[in-house]
C-alpha cells in the first residue's frame, strides 16, 4: 500500500526508539513533575506537533531542500539554538514557588508548555534530518505516492511517540506528589529543564550539514 515496506518492523523501530530516553521524555517528565499530568500532557502534545512539521517537511521534500542547501540549514540552525538557550536562561533564573506548582495549572501555562515543545523540535533540524534518512527506508524507490507513504509513516511514529510520552506523563505525576513537598526539589527540577534546554541549543548550533 502506497509502496510502504516492512510496515511491522517500522512500528517496532519506531516505537523503540519513542521509548528510548531522550531530552523529549525528560522534558515530558520534567513537566509533569512541575505541573501535574494536564502539563505532561501538554509537553507530549507540543512534542508531537513539532514533529508533524518535519514529517509533513519529508513529505513535499523540504527536509531534502534544507539537507542541501547549506544557507537554510544554517538559518534554521542558529534560530533553532538561540531560542533553546534563551529559554533555558529564563528557566534558570525563574523561581517557581511550591504553590504555583500545586495550584491548577492556569490556561497560559499550558499553553507555554505547549508551544516550547512544538518550537523545540520544529526549529531542530537535527530531527527533520532524522526523518528524511528514517522514513525512506520503508518507501519503495518506485512508488509513485511518496509523498502520502512519508506522511503515513510519520504519522504512525508520531502516534506511537505520543502515546508513550502520555504514558511518562501521568506516571510522573503520580511520582511528583511526594517531590512537591519541596521548593527546593521543584527548582532543581526547573534548573534541570532549564541546562536540558541550553545543552540542546548548544548541539543544535554545533550541527553540522555533512
Amino acid at each position: 500500500m502506497l509502496g510502504i515496506h516492512e510496515i511491522w518492523l517500522f512500528i517496532l523501530s519506531g516505537v523503540l526508539l519513542n521509548i528510548t530516553p531522550g531530552p523529549d521524555s525528560v522534558y515530558v517528565i520534567g513537566r509533569s513533575m512541575q505541573m501535574g499530568w494536564r502539563g505532561g500532557a501538554a509537553a507530549a502534545l507540543g512534542i508531537s506537533c513539532g514533529c508533524f512539521f518535519h514529517v509533513a517537511g519529508a513529505a513535499i521534500g523540504l527536509s531534502a531542500l534544507l539537507m542541501a542547501s547549506s544557507t537554510a540549514f544554517s538559518i534554521l540552525k542558529l534560530v533553532g539554538a538561540a531560542y533553546l538557550v534563551v529559554t533555558g536562561l529564563q528557566m534558570l533564573w525563574s523561581r517557581p514557588t511550591l504553590a504555583s506548582a500545586i495550584d491548577e495549572p492556569a490556561r497560559s501555562s499550558l499553553r507555554r508548555v505547549f508551544l516550547q515543545g512544538v518550537f523545540t523540535n520544529a526549529l531542530n533540524p537535527k530531527v527533520a534530518l532524522f526523518f528524511l534518512a528514517f522514513l525512506p527506508q520503508f518507501v519503495a524507490a518506485d512508488s509513485p505516492h511518496k509523498p502520502l507513504a512519508f506522511l503515513t509513516l510519520g504519522l504512525i511514529f508520531i502516534c506511537t511517540g505520543t502515546l508513550w510520552c502520555l504514558v511518562l506523563a501521568a506516571f510522573a505525576a503520580k511520582a511528583a506528589h511526594r517531590l512537591r513537598a519541596s521548593e527546593g526539589a521543584i527548582a532543581w527540577v526547573n534548573r534541570a529543564l532549564g541546562g536540558l534546554f541550553i545543552y540542546l541549543g548548544v548541539r543544535v548550533a554545533m550541527l553540522e550539514t555533512r
